[in-house]
This record gives structure tokens, sequence and C-alpha cells, in this order.
């Protein structure tokens, strides 16, 4: 798990390297087809970089966008009309029964079908009409990172190709080498960020050493933050086995608030933009509490918590901030895990391949 979340700068220079053109290519042929809706189907791990693409495809597109269940189909045998629809299936190994059988239900449906995968020789590739390869390497490690964060670009690429697609229809040729998501500069610097937050192990070692007898994690976001902060809880219970609740922001107002107090610590990612700016009212709301407040994010948050993590956010946009978030986070359950005496690399009861059906 250690020698994988190291990968990750290195992962994201070879996506915007060798990948992005590719994607870029897949995302014109999908806009040409003009789907007036997206569905994204995925588990675990890669359901929480789904959810992260809902708000891509909302946001930036303005597509109306849902999470499957896939059960509808699976064990269900319904057979929905899916024509106009796209339908992205992300899976790191592209493997589990359910999300190949699902894919293949919505492309005889009418779907226009793409698999965002870490396997380009799976069952769930050979599945879809289209296939993007996020490129990350072998991961052995059981917790999912260096293919989390593989997973973040390689959607959002996917996404900023059809708005460019859509606003600048033609061949990508006629317009021009320099055009395109790839070529932003926050694109490009991110994994010189990504770097230097992964570089601040001594940070994260104290926040472990903090936290490392908690019984109990709250974890709460808005917007674009909110699928890190599942991921984050998800990388902590199957690591350290500390219950580890998400909720959005807005979410936690409406009943769970009430559960929390001034023992259990509260881990709230705050990014630059709107998310945050919705979430301050909930912050407040904790420190009226007294709740043992956490921020990872904006740094003039993070002064006012009771521990934190600041992120190198400046002149990166919100989209943009979840590929950052996770990294502190992801080495937070690491070194909780070590602290508590357990080993990261051998979660009790997990496979890396989780067959679903």
């Amino acid at each position: 798990m250690a020698a994988e979340m190291a990968e990750q700068p290195d992962v994201l220079r070879r996506i915007l390297a060798e990948g992005a053109a590719g994607i870029r290519t897949v995302a014109g042929r999908i806009a040409a087809r003009g789907p007036r809706f997206v569905l994204l189907t995925a588990r675990g791990t890669s359901d929480n970089a789904a959810l992260y693409a809902k708000y891509l495809f909302e946001v930036r597109l303005g597509k109306p966008c849902g999470l499957t269940s896939m059960s509808t189909t699976t064990a269900y045998g319904a057979r929905p009309d899916l024509r106009d629809c796209l339908v992205v299936a992300v899976s790191q190994s592209g493997g589990s029964p359910d999300l190949v059988a699902s894919t293949r239900a919505a492309r005889e449906a009418g779907a226009i079908t793409l698999a965002v995968t870490n396997n380009a020789a799976s069952a769930l590739a050979e599945a879809g009409e289209f296939h993007i390869d996020v490129l990350a390497g072998p991961e052995r490690a059981l917790p999912a990172t260096k293919t989390y964060t593989a997973e973040l670009l390689a959607l959002y690429l996917l996404v900023e190709g059809l708005r460019d697609s859509r606003d600048h229809p033609g061949p990508a040729a006629t317009r021009g080498a320099g055009a395109g998501p790839a070529a932003e500069p926050a694109v490009q610097r991110l994994p010189d960020l990504a770097a230097s937050v992964l570089a601040r192990h001594d940070e994260v070692k104290a926040l472990a050493a903090r936290y490392r007898f908690a019984e109990r994690m709250v974890l709460t976001s808005r917007g674009y933050g909110y699928p890190t902060a599942k991921e984050a809880a998800l990388k902590l219970m199957e690591t350290s086995y500390i219950p580890a609740l998400s909720y959005s922001g807005a979410d936690l107002l409406h009943g769970p608030l009430a559960m929390v107090d001034n023992i259990s610590p509260v881990i709230a990612i705050v990014t630059e933009g709107k998310g945050g700016e919705a979430l301050r009212p909930v912050l407040e709301r904790l420190r009226d509490r007294g709740a043992d407040l956490v921020v990872v994010g904006s740094r003039a948050e993070v002064d006012r918590a009771v521990a934190g993590f600041a992120l190198p956010t400046h002149g990166v946009p919100e989209e943009l901030q979840p590929v950052l978030e996770i990294l502190p986070l992801q080495r937070l359950a690491y070194e909780v895990t070590l602290a508590r005496g357990q080993d990261p690399d051998a979660p009790r009861s997990l496979a890396k391949v989780t067959e679903t059906h």
C-alpha cells in the first residue's frame, strides 16, 4: 500500500502523457452520438470515483446523471429502455460478474456503453462498446489507492473531452494540438502537487498518533469533496477496522449530528470553492457542539480546527481538488492501521477482486 500510494504522481503523469489523447478520442466518438443522460455503474472504491463523475457530468455538462442499482438487472431481470443513455462502468479489475452482466444488458438495451478500468484485457473492457484504460499499472495491495486517483483523473479528462466536443464540434485534429483538458495548466500541475502532498509524512503521522485509539470517526463534505469523504471512510474501515461514517454535510444536519460529541473525531473535507462554502454552516454547528474537528483542505478552515492538513489548492479548480484531497487521507488510514498494530496490506476477509452477482 505504501509503495502504491507513492506511485500516484507518476501514474497521473502517465495518464496525461499517454492516455489523454485516447480519452479525448473516446469522448469525441461518444459526443457524436449525443447521449441525453448518463448512468454510472460501480462498486467499492470505484463507486466513489463514479460519484465524483456524477458531479462532473451534472455540473460541467448539465447532463442528468444517476448511480445504478445493478441488482435491478442482475437479480430482477429488469430491462429498461436505455436509448440515448451513456452507461459508464467503472472498475479497477474489470472482473466483477455483476458489472460485466449489467454492462452487457445496458448495451443490449440500446445504451452507449463505456468501461473505465485498469485492465484492458478484462471482461468488462470487452463488454463495453468503448474502453478507457486508467494506466495505473498492477495494483497488488488490497486497499485501492493509485487506481482511485487514476480513475478520478481519467473521468475528469473524459468529461472535459465531452464538454470540448460539445462546444467545438468537428474532428479534434482541426482544433489544434494545444486544445483540450490535458493542456490546462492546473491539470498539468497535478502530479507535482500530488508529490508535494505525499512528501508531508510527518503531518499525517501526527494525526495518526492523535487518533489511533478512536472508536469511531465521522467524515463529511459537500459537493466535489463528498466522494472524498466516502472514499476516506472506506479506506479507514478496510485497513484499521475503525467504524467510519461518511455523510454529506447537508445530510449530517438531518439527524446524524446528534451523535457528534467531543470524543470521536469529525474529519471535514473542505474544498476551495462552492462546496466548501456550502459546508461552512455545518462546520459552525460542529464547533458549537465541541466536536474534535479535523479539516483537510482549505488553509483558513484548517487554522480554525483542532487539527488538520492544508492542501496546496491555490489556482486548482474545485473539480480537480479531489485528486489531492484523498492523498493525506489514504496515508492517514495507513498510519492509523500501523499505529494500532495491524497490517494495512492484509485486511481480514478481503480479496483484491470482489465477485458480486
